[in-house]
């Protein structure tokens, strides 16, 4: 059975008094309503990848809010009554798709949502991993992305499909903002472009024997298939964040580890590096954290080396080249900006 977070009666039953109270269930919903009629689309965006996508495509055009924040798993998120309430008003709804947000159907019935939802998974053939190979009865519960790795913003190009994906359902929402939704969609998948160019050009310096990753969990599949990377193993044998690795899984890990000449073992921002930590230390390599740990399920706060979708993706591919012995060439300038 499909596991999901629960919203509970109480939190549901607040956000329908509240709807009552302000009076915005109903009408205002749909492009005829009022957020058409003050020119602003009402979006709500999933993840902080989708999130991001979304607002370099809206512009001034749409008003976005982010449900799942900085340096927060995707997979075990739990909705809050702001978050409903934002749902409640909206008039599109963009998710990552892919199975990735078991808890969102529970999140759409208790807010009423009903404007138009957008998979932006959609059209994207996904991978069958190392979560999908788990057969026993209680992995089968926490791991039912039966369809495959929902994580398929790490390769670029899927990014890029995401990006077309969601300009489509902006601008046929809102026809009247749907040339800007194009402009902005145009510049921004030009710089998508570049980092693929860019990351591509460093990773190919790396012997395709030397290009060894390990990571907190199976999260980067689309990444490493992009550009070669032979993906040794994961902490977490899953691409679940919330599964626990078992004691025979940790010695195989290491086993390989040792086997291969791996150098490193990645933690990422949103998980403990506390496993990642011990794998490392005993495979006698270096474990990258903190600072250096990659974005995964998760972009960073502002500020931070990961806080836009660009900014995670060059952060990932630097950590990966510095584990490799590899200086990076210089940013091209569309991503200097």
């Amino acid at each position: 059975m499909k596991r999901r977070s629960r919203v509970t009666a109480t939190i549901a039953a607040a956000i329908g008094a509240a709807l009552a109270l302000t009076g915005c269930v109903g009408d205002d919903n749909g492009l005829g309503g009022v957020a058409a009629q003050l020119g602003t689309l009402r979006v709500v965006a999933t993840t902080t990848q989708v999130a991001d996508f979304t607002r370099e495509i809206a512009g001034d055009g749409a008003s976005v809010t982010q449900l799942i924040q900085p340096n927060q798993s995707a997979h075990s998120y739990d909705p809050s009554a702001a978050d409903l309430m934002a749902l409640s008003k909206a008039d599109v709804l963009v998710q990552n798709g892919a199975g990735l947000e078991e808890w969102l159907d529970d999140a759409v019935e208790a807010s009423g949502f009903s404007g138009v939802t957008v998979d932006s998974s959609t059209g994207i053939d996904l991978d069958e991993t190392q979560g999908d190979e788990h057969d026993d009865a209680a992995d089968a519960d926490d791991h039912d992305h039966a369809a495959g790795n929902p994580h398929i913003w790490t390769d670029p190009a899927n990014a890029e499909q995401m990006v077309e994906t969601i300009t489509t359902a902006l601008s046929t929402s809102y026809p009247a903002k749907a040339a800007d939704f194009r402009a902005n969609a145009d510049a921004y998948i030009a710089k998508l472009t570049a980092l693929d160019d860019w990351s591509r050009t460093n990773i190919d310096t790396v012997p395709s024997a030397e290009r060894l990753f390990v990571s907190n969990h199976d999260a980067f599949s689309y990444f490493v298939d992009a550009y070669g990377i032979d993906y040794v193993g994961s902490v977490i044998p899953s691409f679940d964040d919330s599964s626990e690795p078992s004691a025979a899984e940790m010695d195989k890990l290491v086993a390989d580890i040792e086997a291969t000449g791996t150098k490193a073992v990645f933690s990422e921002t949103s998980l403990s590096p506390k496993t990642a930590q011990t794998i490392a230390k005993e495979a006698g390599v270096e474990v990258y954290s903190g600072e250096d740990a990659l974005y995964g399920d998760s972009l960073g706060p502002a500020g931070s080396d990961g806080a836009t979708y660009i900014d995670a993706q060059l952060h990932n591919v630097r950590m990966l080249l510095q584990s490799w012995g590899v200086t990076p060439t210089a940013l091209p300038a569309s991503l200097q900006e």
